[in-house]
């Protein structure tokens, strides 16, 4: 194991430069170099010992009543109040909200193994509900409260869901809608309703025994869950993840992100989980957090007013975020200096802290010296101005953020460790329970996505394909006819269809999906995702796709970032101009233009994007372009907008 520790723990020096106590390692820390398999000189297979021991009996329904056996007082989570205050909630208030409405949900004729749909935002009650679930040997299957009608029915048809519990009136019509095709759906609760004192009134004669009794039914190979995927061609299919998959992602994560997980300094560790909490990667945080008794709250609006207020009020040490998410608060950062017309000021700072940030890399692998006096110097006087207001935009006390989803990018992982907040990018599938890759404490390697998470391996199979194994890899697909898991691993290996190579230390890069390869006319093999990941980076680009199969030259289809937008609007003074005759602006399209120009510098001549269309609408879920991990429905958007794409390749 390998992890940092702050000066106020361990007694430290301070950096001179204001980032904050110089990481130390962690007493007794232990760094576990990765095993790696050498074919004609190319590092072909790597992997990592697990940290964690395997749970050998009990599961997931038993960290409440552990957490308030062993620490009662112990504060694992925090409820945002009307008045917008957060109250604490105890280890033992917790288990007692678990115990009492797993009581309530067994009275109501659930039997273990059962399905229970959770359809809501990131709240207190979803987690609530979830541990309750379990604690009654139920199997919780989120669904995405911003599903259609005919994705909600597919789940709980497909994953035979018993009961159904939704957030608010407009997804309890929607179920009620077609429940009459479900015979199967006995209950449905509503959590503005009451839903969560229902339950606990339905079971308050039950005894507690009842609840220790389903306890004991469960084993580390049950099911723990069904989350089913985003779907971005056909059908979800539903990912059956055991209580097993859940100890070796989450007690090996905590072993690896000791600074993250661990309270180092008299700062309590915690976190606001403001992902979905329906994707496995909010949900394996979130269990992480009452695993390691880290005070965890949920913020179940990322409009970024909501969120910023949401943020300040908490303050985590640490998030869970997505690369949009670290890319509005730094493109925000800067709109802000621009309007002060402080551009060029912010672009110097953001300059230095990449430089620092590099030079901080290139130190902890022993192939440079660190920061040198200049740069240290410089660094220093720009945190007042720069650095410390970006880390206030996320509530003043982040120090680490662990980011996935998609690749967050050179540039803004080196500013953001140089501002004093460290990025661990990690990589993975709803099929790893999350991450299966993650940048490692005191050796990070910024760009990439990390080594295997400890337990775990990676191999690169001939064709590139990205392979896995470890025991976070999920037992199969739900088939709904056997009533279980349909295996897909091969001795042990799960296809990813994700490309990438290892480096030399063994290092994993993803370079982009199988089945979204781009071959030109030209027979040039292209791969749109690292184009498509810096294009986004762009403060006036929201989304965009890469266009050129069967094609003779590379395009593109860009959406503008409505609030970058709003902020050009603003600079260039064109407020009044309407959209649809803005994307077609000179002085716009040159701005984006450099976006291009800047995205190209990555790829060769053949591989370049050689014209673009911006577009006046938005890629969304709503209009069926976006899947609700915001992953891009390419066949959606090659299908409503063939005729921008035909236009690109007919200009002479």
């Amino acid at each position: 194991m390998f992890s940092q520790e702050s000066a106020a723990a361990t007694g430290g020096p301070a950096d001179a430069v204001g980032r904050g106590p110089v990481p130390v390692p962690a007493p007794g820390a232990v760094l576990v170099e990765p095993e790696k398999t050498v074919l004609d000189g190319t590092v072909r297979e790597v992997s990592v010992p697990p940290l964690a021991p395997q749970v050998p009996h009990g599961s997931l329904a038993d960290i409440p009543f552990r957490n308030a056996l062993e620490a009662p007082d112990d504060i694992v989570l925090a409820r945002k109040q009307p008045s917008g205050a957060w109250r604490d909630v105890s280890a033992a208030e917790f288990a007692v909200e678990v115990r009492a409405v797993a009581k309530g949900l067994i009275a109501h004729g659930m039997r273990p193994g059962d399905r229970l749909a959770i359809m809501a935002r990131t709240t207190y009650e979803w987690t609530l509900i979830d541990f309750a679930a379990w604690a009654a040997g139920l199997v919780p299957v989120p669904i995405y409260p911003t599903s259609s009608a005919h994705q909600a029915q597919w789940i709980l048809h497909d994953s035979g869901a018993t009961a159904c519990v939704v957030e608010d009136v407009a997804q309890a019509r929607m179920i009620s809608g077609f429940r009459n095709e479900l015979p199967g759906l006995a209950h449905l609760w509503q959590f503005d309703t009451g839903a969560v004192s229902q339950l606990v009134s339905a079971g308050r004669d039950l005894p507690d025994t009842v609840v220790d009794e389903r306890r004991t039914l469960i084993s580390p190979a049950t099911i723990a869950t069904l989350i089913y995927t985003s779907g971005t061609t056909g059908r979800p299919k539903g990912c059956v993840l055991t209580h097993a998959n859940f100890f070796a992602e989450v007690d090996n994560s905590i072993e690896l992100l000791h600074p993250v997980f661990r309270s180092v300094s008299a700062e309590a560790a915690s976190t606001l989980l403001f992902l979905p909490l329906s994707h496995v990667f909010g949900r394996m945080v979130a269990i992480g957090c009452l695993r390691a008794r880290v005070r965890l709250g949920h913020a179940p609006s990322i409009q970024t007013d909501d969120l910023l207020a949401d943020l300040a009020g908490f303050q985590p040490t640490f998030l869970l975020a997505i690369p949009y998410v670290l890319e509005k608060v730094y493109n925000t950062g800067r709109a802000t200096a621009e309007k002060m017309g402080r551009a060029a000021s912010f672009d110097r700072a953001a300059r230095i802290a990449r430089s620092y940030g590099e030079a901080v890399e290139a130190k902890e692998h022993g192939t440079g010296s660190g920061p040198g006096p200049g740069l240290r110097m410089a660094r220093k006087l720009y945190d007042p101005l720069v650095y410390r207001r970006i880390r206030a935009a996320l509530g003043g006390k982040v120090r680490h953020a662990i980011c996935g989803g998609s690749p967050l990018g050179h540039r803004l992982a080196a500013f953001y460790s140089g501002a004093g907040i460290e990025i661990f990018e990690g990589y993975g599938l709803t099929e790893t329970t999350a991450a299966a890759t993650i940048t490692p404490p005191l050796r990070p390697r910024i760009g990439t996505v990390g080594w295997p998470l400890p337990g775990g391996g990676v191999r690169i199979a001939d064709d590139g394909e990205v392979l896995l194994r470890g025991g976070h890899v999920f037992a199969g697909y739900w088939d709904a006819a056997l009533g279980a898991a349909r295996p897909v691993t091969r001795q042990g290996w799960l296809a990813t269809g994700d490309l990438g190579s290892l480096d030399a230390d063994g290092y994993l890069s993803i370079t982009g999906r199988k089945k979204e390869i781009i071959v030109t006319t030209g027979g040039k093999n292209v791969a749109p995702a690292p184009l498509e990941d810096r294009l986004r980076s762009h403060s006036l680009v929201g989304h965009c796709m890469v266009i050129g199969d069967n094609r003779s030259y590379i395009t593109a289809l860009i959406t503008l970032e409505p609030d970058g937008l709003s902020h050009w609007r603003q600079m260039k003074k064109k407020q009044d101009v309407p959209i649809d005759e803005l994307v077609r602006d000179e002085v716009l399209l040159a701005d984006i233009q450099h976006a291009v120009d800047d995205a190209n510098k990555l790829v060769s001549r053949a591989e370049s994007i050689r014209r673009f269309a911006v577009l006046p609408t938005d890629f969304t879920e709503q209009t069926g372009h976006l899947t609700p991990s915001l992953k891009l429905r390419r066949g959606a958007v090659a299908r409503d907008f063939a005729p921008q794409i035909r236009a690109l390749y007919e200009r002479n």
